[in-house]
């Protein structure tokens, strides 16, 4: 399965990502990150300079401590949490758990939801399209629900489905495709034409 380790050498750079941007709203001090990465305190202070150089972090000081937190203006700031959603966490168990789950087609996670923002009732925050064995995405899904204290709403539809409601320019459809979304498999331009 592909991993983030493939694109970026630094082990610790890695896992730093995942933390940052899998909790994009969230500040760590350095002890913080220490521990939530189980990396050596030089080599995440080192790491942290070398993103603040990047531009990629910005700190402020509370206290005693220096906080520090992904830049949202940063340039690769979507792209990267993209990789992180399907490099950790539901979209991670969604790719690897792919061929358990039946024949997939699309699958994509809210925008919302990889980014960690507030819960509407009313999202999506998971469609799957295609033939899905539902007792193994339920619990998939349910393992999640736990983590993220939360219901994840999730949609499955098989692909007639999708295309038909897609022709007929479904209210739900349309508000499921024009919201920010994470593809976890298949080809999104394929999708929306």
């Amino acid at each position: 399965m592909a991993s983030l380790k493939d694109l970026f050498i630094s082990r610790v750079r890695v896992k730093l990502l995942q933390t940052f941007l899998g909790n994009p709203a969230d500040i760590f001090y350095v002890r913080q990150l220490v521990r939530k990465t189980g990396e050596e305190i030089n080599a995440v202070r080192r790491e942290l300079e070398r993103l603040e150089e990047l531009k990629a972090l910005h700190k402020e000081p509370r206290g005693n401590r220096l906080y520090y937190g992904f830049r949202k203006d940063y340039p690769f700031y979507g792209e990267l949490i993209q990789l992180v959603a399907k490099t950790t966490g539901l979209g991670k168990a969604i790719v690897k758990n792919k061929n358990k789950l039946g024949k997939v087609k699309y699958a994509f996670m809210s925008g919302r939801l990889a980014r960690r923002r507030p819960h509407n009732p009313e999202d999506v925050d998971l469609l799957i399209v295609g033939e899905i064995i539902m007792p193994q995405l339920q619990s998939i899904v349910a393992g999640f629900e736990g983590k993220l204290k939360r219901e994840i709403n999730y949609s499955v539809m098989t692909k007639q489905e999708f295309e038909f409601r897609k022709k007929r320019r479904d209210p739900f459809i349309l508000q499921v495709l024009t919201a920010s979304r994470v593809m976890l498999i298949g080809d999104e331009e394929e999708m929306l034409s």
